[in-house]
């Protein structure tokens, strides 16, 4: 049986750092809200606010106003004011019509995640919602709150979509959700307050804080291993070949592409003979993992501005040398997933 087991904890994946955005405290509202309206998790595919999802309550603004209607009628039930009964009146259906249109500018919006980039710990992650309205009537004055930061204020017009872009701090590496979201409006006059609370299935990629200040790139390798490269370097040119998706656009063979119309890339006798390991057991353990992963993001993006051939080495993983955005950014993934 502990045979067994211990395979298992072989063969057992480990799962990323996963985190949530850290704001300030909920507010009574939404405390209530919580309470009211519980989370149910990340809805999949797009999220259509129907009649039972879009909610309605007066705002501070609306309140007052009421206030006022009343004590006008009250006045002209007083002093029987024939005008004053027709202005209460008056007042009183624009409220009623403020607040079904209010309602309706939120009604029947369709929300779907869209795609989002990865950045670094420490700068801002976008979220893209795309807010499509597939009825006649433009929504006026919408806006995206997430997760307590600025709302986004945004306008859809009739049969068209819109993409917002949200954004939240991206405080530690891993996978980001940003959890539940609220879409709401007060159009057209301010005096009612519809709203609706949306989580959908989405989250940002944050690699980790590449390091402060300059840190020399370990000595380069010969190909073989057997010891430090003593190659020419990248300034001789060795010939072409046909371009790699996983080759830097700096190589890209321009004058080569003009007369033939075909993507060559150039190479170099010093990339060949050389290669720049970056292994993660090669920082001293005093960092600590999170500064040594920090290190490490930051000589993989040295590494590819000067367009050196670079691999990566951590505990369980290995990525061979290699170069070009495509080449750092599985780099900068396994960095960000990485957990021991």
């Amino acid at each position: 049986m502990s045979n067994e087991a211990g395979r298992a904890a072989l063969i057992e994946t480990p799962r990323p750092p996963l985190h949530f955005p850290t704001v300030a405290p909920p507010s009574l509202r939404e405390r209530v809200g919580d309470w009211i309206f519980p989370p149910k998790g990340p809805e999949v595919g797009p999220v259509v606010l129907g009649q039972r999802r879009v909610y309605i309550l007066p705002t501070g603004g609306g309140l007052m106003y009421a206030a006022t209607v009343l004590l006008m009628l009250i006045g002209s039930i007083n002093y029987n004011l024939s005008l004053g009964y027709v202005l209460v009146f008056l007042l009183a259906g624009n409220g009623m019509v403020s607040m079904l249109h209010t309602w309706r500018n939120l009604a029947r919006i369709s929300l779907h995640p869209g795609k989002t980039s990865p950045v670094f710990a420490g700068e801002l992650a976008g979220f893209c919602i795309r807010v499509e309205n597939a009825g006649s009537v433009p929504r006026m004055s919408l806006a995206v709150e997430l997760s307590g930061q600025q709302p986004e204020y945004f306008d859809v017009a009739a049969f068209s979509a819109l993409d917002v872009m949200a954004k939240l701090p991206a405080v530690m590496r891993g996978l980001l959700y940003p959890g539940r979201f609220r879409i709401f409006t007060t159009y057209p006059l301010g005096l009612f307050y519809a709203w609706a609370l949306v989580d959908l299935d989405m989250h940002c990629l944050i690699y980790p804080k590449p390091e402060a200040g300059n840190i020399p790139l370990p000595p380069a390798q010969a190909a073989g291993g057997e010891g430090p490269a003593t190659g020419s370097g990248e300034d001789d040119f060795a010939g072409l070949r046909t371009f790699q998706p996983s080759d830097s656009p700096r190589r890209i063979a321009w004058k080569a592409f003009a007369r033939n119309e075909l993507f060559l890339s150039k190479q170099f006798s010093g990339s060949a003979a050389a290669e720049l390991w970056l292994d993660f057991a090669d920082i001293p353990n005093a960092l600590g993992t999170e500064a040594k992963l920090s290190r490490l993001a930051r000589w993989l993006i040295e590494s590819e501005a000067a367009g050196l051939r670079y691999g990566l080495r951590l505990p369980g993983i290995t990525h061979d040398p290699d170069s070009g955005a495509l080449h750092r950014d599985r780099c900068l993934q396994a960095l960000a997933m990485f957990r021991q």
